[in-house]
């Protein structure tokens, strides 16, 4: 789970990370969740913004041009998102996972725990790829 939180956190995190997203404006989606600490397991609830394929997260709800994310993740990096009430057991409870990694989130409601779900799950089939560039092999150049 470390390797998702430094790629959502990133160590060295400038703006050059964010791709041109302007998450300060007309996000597709936009909240408040509760979601799990990497180091220190404590349940923090944050202002949530998806946009262009990028799920920011921010302490406030009042973002600018000025803000500075305290996360970003990459959704085309995720290959799931589904409820895990039954694996937290919490209400409202759900998942965002990748190959090797697992984030949870808490919504407020059934209602906003399914519009997340959906959001995220749209945006994960619009931005990432069935095959990665990197996991191509070309048999047949290999003579």
């Amino acid at each position: 789970m470390a390797s998702l939180w430094r790629a959502a956190m990133g160590a060295s995190q400038s703006t050059a990370d964010y791709d041109g997203v302007e998450f300060w404006s007309t996000p597709e989606r936009a909240g408040w969740l509760t979601k799990q600490g990497e180091y220190i397991k404590t349940w923090r609830r944050r202002w949530f913004v998806l946009k262009q394929g990028k799920l920011f997260w921010f302490k406030e709800s009042t973002v600018t041009r000025g803000s500075r994310p305290r996360g970003v993740i990459p959704v085309a990096n995720c290959l799931t998102v589904k409820g895990a009430e039954d694996v937290l057991n919490k209400q409202f409870a759900f998942e965002l996972s990748t190959r090797s990694e697992t984030m949870y989130f808490i919504a407020d409601s059934e209602k906003e725990k399914e519009d997340w779900i959906n959001s995220i799950g749209r945006s994960i089939v619009q931005h990432s790829r069935s095959v990665t560039d990197n996991e191509v092999v070309d048999y047949d150049s290999k003579k």
